[in-house]
């Protein structure tokens, strides 16, 4: 944007961010679960839409969390080194800053690691605080921190205090919790009940606002955001209203009578 800026050429910037995904206690939290670990540990947790970190209300946390312990069995088995199915960080740099952010946390599960391989276990956080580097950072890895909280508005208000994020997600059954979440929230796209693929339909316009990016393309989106749409009137010399020329003298008072 700097560069481009030098020289007034328009840009449009995807920045990503921390994507927050918030549960209620009316989500059916099979579905929910099996959405959140898939949104989540789909290329181990390294695309720019994956769930950052979950808000459960806090009287299904209990269940949330031992619904996503099946699932992660269920999707990549009792070791999910030896699953064909999980994929591995991309280097050794990325590897090291993952590791950086489980060296004072006690993972729910996971936190298992192999640096040989870049291995790095889906890893459940119940301990993260939202001082800690895993809040404050886009983590871009298998980690998932998961933190309660007892009324929606309380969420809101979490959400709200944070940059506003590239992705948002919201569990619930409720109607008007949804349209609440939609009118109170400000992000580049999201789903309700679901993780990641409004990102797959060419129909959708996809990108940030605010610190997560500016405009948005896909599909034809993308065409109109990169095209400049040039207005023109053209008009013929016939019927030339002397009404809109000085003098105006009483014109005026009579137009704005006409008008108002």
């Amino acid at each position: 944007m700097e560069a481009a800026a030098k020289h007034l050429t328009p840009v449009t910037l995807e920045l990503g961010g921390k994507s927050p995904c918030i549960i209620d206690e009316t989500s059916d939290l099979v579905v929910t679960s099996r959405r959140v670990a898939w949104g989540k540990f789909f290329n181990a947790g390294q695309t720019c839409v994956a769930p950052d970190y979950v808000l459960v209300q806090k009287n299904v946390q209990a269940a949330f969390l031992e619904q996503m312990k099946l699932r992660v069995e269920e999707f990549f088995g009792s070791d999910p080194e030896q699953s064909p199915d999980y994929a591995r960080i991309i280097n050794d740099r990325h590897f090291d800053r993952l590791s950086k952010y489980l060296e004072t946390k006690k993972p729910f599960i996971g936190g298992k690691t192999a640096r040989e391989s870049r291995y790095f276990a889906p890893t459940l956080l119940t301990d993260a605080r939202s001082t800690d580097a895993v809040m404050q950072e886009e983590i871009f890895g298998p980690i998932l921190p998961v933190m309660p909280y007892d009324k929606l508005e309380e969420a809101i208000e979490f959400v709200n205090a944070r940059p506003k994020p590239l992705a948002f997600y919201f569990f619930s059954k409720n109607s008007a919790q949804q349209r609440k979440i939609l009118e109170e929230i400000s992000f580049g796209g999201g789903c309700i009940n679901d993780t990641l693929v409004h990102l797959m339909s060419p129909d959708l316009p996809f990108g940030g606002v605010g610190e997560s990016g500016i405009g948005a393309y896909h599909g034809k989106h993308s065409y109109a955001l990169f095209s400049h749409h040039k207005s023109v009137v053209k008009k013929p010399f016939f019927a030339d209203v002397a009404l809109r020329y000085p003098p105006y003298g009483n014109r005026l008072n009579w137009m704005k009578k006409l008008l108002g």
